[in-house]
């Protein structure tokens, strides 16, 4: 059953507490630092108030009066110095627990299994862990910049207004409530709207991230004209739940402060008669530098609501995009290793797979049934159509996703006893995709490795024949590329991922398409380095340009997740079977 809307809420605010109970230590220092300036900032117009009272009796006693000021000036100073060491506190709380969310968030993202990254938008992550949390730092700030000292300001001006004349002090504390219940009132309704305006934010930034990634395929088909469209939908939407947010949201300081004004005229002509009233009765006399006062007091004791009123609205839109950061803290991590999980020390490279099922959406079974022996050493070459499983059978062997069932075992464990870690420590993976930092050449080349030496850093690029490249960029090894080396070519960065690989030499590898950006000359020189990388590794290749797959020990043809052929390559162009065919379909004209 779905949460209700304010059981949602009632729980982020739980969340929310248990981060800041992290900081306790400086709430209390806040806390003072709020009674000072209010107590300060209180007394300063009973100070003033005076001053009036002496310029209203003749002679003018013009010393005192200076008194009076100067005490006033320096209460001021002293309570703006408060003031300074509260917000400072504050700013440290808001962002130290915006930090540690933000922490939580990236460290939950590492766990999650690729199943969910590979099925939500990069771009909504990224918004949730940027404009969310920045949307729930500057509502949690504010609320402790104004909620402190808004509550104790108006504790303390209704006792000061109480003591000064508790009639006028009863008409401001019966009407004022009135702009708290408009405020809550239009909290309640703004929540959805708020929330609503966080997800569209997420799916624009979503959008955007897509058109940055693919912008040479959106030229090359002319589809700036659709993606535009695209956007500008995207846009429409947002501005519409934005504004909805922010004009419902922004009906409260108008109400609040008209409420507040008839306050305050009620107070001035209350006061105005009691000072007319006590001095014609001849009673104990309300002064005017009293009523100077309690008018002063009058502002003080309403401003707080306008600014509570606010803080309320804007912390539903902290809530809201604090309830969008903690989804995703909430999402369900990978399946733990076990307690008792071994840490795989010495690799032998025996893999055996027994009656493997798996498949990435339940209705459309993928792989079945699946099973394969591999001896140390051997070098297997996965080949087969798109779509067949061969990117699939490798993102099993890494318990990249586990097996729906059957078992897949390394050196006689089963994949699943072992902890991640060291099963992918035991692999070496160059892939289709390249995935490079920015940084310089050399930190990418070492991201594996990150003791690297110099001598050992340039002979993995030169095996990788990387090495004349390299040279001729700027500052050779200490080039700065951008994220993803966009500077660089495709065939060029691949390059770099294989040097990366080189440098590690891992106990067994697995090269998906790892040549497939590299041009045929140079296809050549690697494939020669990786037969020596290989020589007494267990190797995956999966390929489908054929070329690469000649010196495999053993072939396995697949098809609908299933094997249909294994053998050597002579072998299998001999049997004349599905290999044959998609050989002949690549080379058959150059024979």
């Amino acid at each position: 059953m779905a949460k209700k809307p304010g059981g949602r809420k009632r729980g982020t605010m739980k969340r929310v507490l248990k981060y800041i109970g992290r900081y306790k230590y400086l709430l209390p220092i806040s806390v003072l630092m709020a009674l000072i300036n209010v107590a300060l900032s209180l007394y300063v117009p009973i100070l003033i108030g005076r001053a009036i009272d002496v310029i209203a009796v003749s002679p003018i006693d013009f010393t005192r009066i200076a008194e009076l000021l100067t005490l006033s000036a320096v209460l001021i100073g002293v309570g703006a110095l408060a003031q300074w060491i509260m917000s400072t506190i504050n700013n440290k709380i808001s962002f130290s627990v915006v930090k540690d969310v933000r922490n939580d968030a990236l460290a939950r993202i590492e766990r999650l299994p690729l199943s969910y990254l590979d099925t939500h938008p990069r771009g909504d992550i990224v918004s949730r862990i940027i404009n969310d949390a920045e949307q729930f730092s500057e509502g949690l700030l504010l609320g402790f910049t104004q909620l402190f000292t808004g509550v104790l300001t108006i504790l303390a001006t209704l006792v000061f207004m109480i003591y000064l004349n508790w009639i006028i002090a009863l008409a401001v504390f019966i009407l004022t409530p009135l702009s708290l219940l408009i405020a809550r009132f239009i909290a309640s309704r703004t929540h959805k709207m708020f929330r609503l305006r966080a997800e569209s934010e997420g799916r624009q930034t979503a959008l955007i991230d897509e058109c940055l990634g693919n912008q040479k395929t959106v030229l090359a088909l002319s589809l700036e004209g659709d993606m535009t469209e695209r956007f500008d939908s995207a846009n429409e939407l947002l501005g519409k739940h934005a504004l909805d947010a922010i004009f419902f949201s922004s009906l409260t300081n108008p109400t609040t402060r008209f409420i507040n004004s008839l306050v305050y005229a009620a107070v001035a002509l209350t006061g105005a008669i009691s000072v007319i009233a006590t001095r014609d009765m001849g009673a104990a006399a309300f002064t005017v530098g009293e009523l100077a006062c309690i008018l002063s007091y009058s502002n003080q004791y309403t401003k707080p609501f306008n600014e509570i009123s606010g803080v309320v609205t804007e912390f539903q839109n902290a809530l809201a995009s604090a309830a969008r950061v903690f989804e995703l803290i909430d999402e369900r991590t990978e399946e733990p290793d076990p307690e008792d999980a071994q840490v795989l020390d010495e690799v032998m490279g025996e893999v055996r797979l027994d009656g493997v099922h798996f498949s990435y959406n339940e209705d459309k079974p993928l792989i079945e049934g699946l099973n394969l022996s591999v001896k140390p050493g051997e070098r297997i070459a996965i080949v087969g159509p798109t779509g067949c499983g061969k990117t699939t059978l490798i993102n099993l062997l890494m318990r990249f996703y586990d097996v729906k069932a059957g078992s897949i075992s390394l050196d006689g464990t089963d994949i699943r006893e072992l902890t991640r870690e060291s099963l992918r420590r035991g692999y070496g993976m160059v892939l289709q995709d390249t995935w490079l930092k920015s940084g310089t050449v050399r930190e990418n080349i070492t991201f594996g490795k990150p003791d690297a030496t110099d001598a050992e850093v340039l002979a993995a690029a030169r095996a990788a024949h990387a090495h004349s490249f390299i040279r001729k960029l700027p500052h050779g090894y200490d080039t700065v590329i951008g994220e993803g080396g966009e500077a660089l070519s495709a065939g060029q960065r691949q390059l770099l991922c294989i040097a990366r690989i080189m440098l590690t030499s891992p106990p067994m590898l697995i090269l998906d398409e790892a040549t497939s950006s590299i041009d045929t000359r140079t296809e050549i020189k690697i494939q020669r380095a990786f037969a020596e990388l290989m020589r007494g590794r267990t190797s995956f290749i999966v390929a489908h340009r054929l070329s690469t797959v000649r010196e495999a020990d053993m072939i396995i043809v697949m098809r609908d997740g299933h094997i249909i052929e294994t053998g050597r390559h002579e072998e299998l162009l001999a049997r004349g079977g599905f290999y044959a065919e998609l050989y002949n379909t690549q080379f058959a004209h150059e024979e």
